[in-house]
């Protein structure tokens, strides 16, 4: 019986989710894939359904009618999850920047009491390959900020490989959502993290993408700096209220 599901979010994808969905369905795990695909141009969907009987009952696939964002992308993932009834849920980047040869260690994690695991960049030191020595500043600092304003303990608030329990994605209400880039990662974490949640980091070394374009842009950025002020700002007021 399938119990854990990996979520991938894709857009204009296809010359990396054929070569990923293989690496991930060669781990000896009772696993299911589902792609979430924002309407990508370049065939990333049609790759997807034609590997489809490959992996019969495995693999799925969701088409988005427009492009809305990776937290859109991924909570339509996760309400798909949840009516199917699997108990554990992975988000993994497209691009390879996160290892599938790491799902066993981050599922025993789970399996042994966790409710959130993370795959952390900066839990023990800074494993980050490729990427321009600007962007490993901006983004190490920037889980600083989050960690001193929100005191959550997570030293990579902003990790994007991440397994959740299905209790927990039930608790943090997911239709109460509100941000769709790099805040959307922090605010799923706090807010599990404010349910009383364990969340447990484990160390990955983080590849930058070496096919395909990065859908990092300034803005995503901002609403993360900007979307932790409102979240601790948000806590804040419900408690004293």
């Amino acid at each position: 019986m399938q119990e854990i599901l990996i979520i991938v979010p894709t857009f204009n994808e296809v010359e990396n989710i054929g070569s990923l969905l293989r690496r991930i369905f060669a781990i000896n795990m009772p696993l299911a894939v589902l792609v979430v695909d924002d309407q990508s141009p370049d065939g990333t969907a049609q790759l997807v359904k034609a590997m489809m009987p490959e992996f019969d009952g495995r693999l799925f696939i969701e088409e988005r009618t427009q492009k809305q964002g990776l937290g859109k992308a991924y909570i339509h993932g996760f309400l798909w999850a949840r009516r199917r009834h699997f108990k554990y849920i992975f988000e993994m980047d497209a691009d390879f920047s996160h290892d599938p040869d790491m799902l066993p260690t981050l599922f025993k994690i789970l399996s042994d009491g966790a409710d959130v695991v993370i795959g952390s960049r900066y839990c023990d030191g800074i494993n980050v390959v490729n990427w321009p020595l600007s962007r490993i500043f901006l983004s190490y600092f920037a889980s600083l900020y989050v960690r001193i304003l929100t005191g959550m303990p997570v030293k990579d608030p902003t990790a994007g490989y991440v397994g959740y329990r299905a209790s927990v994605l039930d608790q943090i209400g997911l239709e109460k959502i509100r941000f769709v880039g790099y805040a959307f990662q922090i605010e799923m974490k706090y807010k599990a993290w404010k349910k009383g949640a364990k969340l447990v980091e484990h160390p990955i070394i983080f590849k930058n993408r070496e096919k395909g374009v990065s859908k990092m842009n300034g803005s995503i950025i901002w609403e993360a700096l900007f979307g932790v002020l409102f979240l601790r700002l948000q806590f804040l007021f419900k408690t004293k209220s």
